[in-house]
């Protein structure tokens, strides 16, 4: 299959998509922690847990399963990826993308249940780490350093 075919381009379109939405979610997911963690009142506290959990449930897993699912089908239709450093590198930004969205997760859990772990400012610094690993994943699929496709 060659990489301007048709279907290896709907794939990498889904992918992107999914990629977006993932993002968008697991951003939005992490700022939520911090303006929950700052609130004191109990009426916008539970507006909260339910944003927190919905958003994970409905937006961020299922986009992380459709990144996942279409990525895996642009390596079965080009095969030829698996053979490039920079994919290798990639994936592994991409399995540490997935700890930040099951540690989201974890958050999910505690907040419903009123156990904060860290500050607010813990909270600002963790909204972080999603961008900086996003930023390396773009940077080794625009530049492909270590092999061309």
């Amino acid at each position: 299959m060659r990489p301007d075919s048709w279907l290896y381009l709907s794939l990498l379109s889904l992918h992107i998509i999914s990629v977006v939405a993932w993002m968008a979610g697991i951003l939005y997911l992490m700022r939520l922690f911090v303006y929950h963690c700052e609130e004191t009142e109990s009426v916008v506290k539970a507006r909260f847990k339910v944003m927190e959990e919905r958003l994970y449930r409905i937006i961020t897993m299922p986009a992380m399963m459709a990144t996942l699912t279409f990525g895996i089908a642009l390596i079965l239709v080009f095969p030829a990826y698996l053979k490039m450093p920079w994919l290798h590198a990639k994936l592994l930004f991409v399995m540490l993308m997935m700890g930040v969205t099951h540690f989201a997760a974890a958050q999910v859990r505690e907040f419903s249940q009123d156990r904060i772990k860290f500050s607010s400012r813990t909270y600002r610094m963790l909204n972080e780490v999603p961008t900086v690993i996003l930023i390396f994943i773009v940077l080794l699929v625009v530049f492909k350093p270590w092999g061309q496709a």
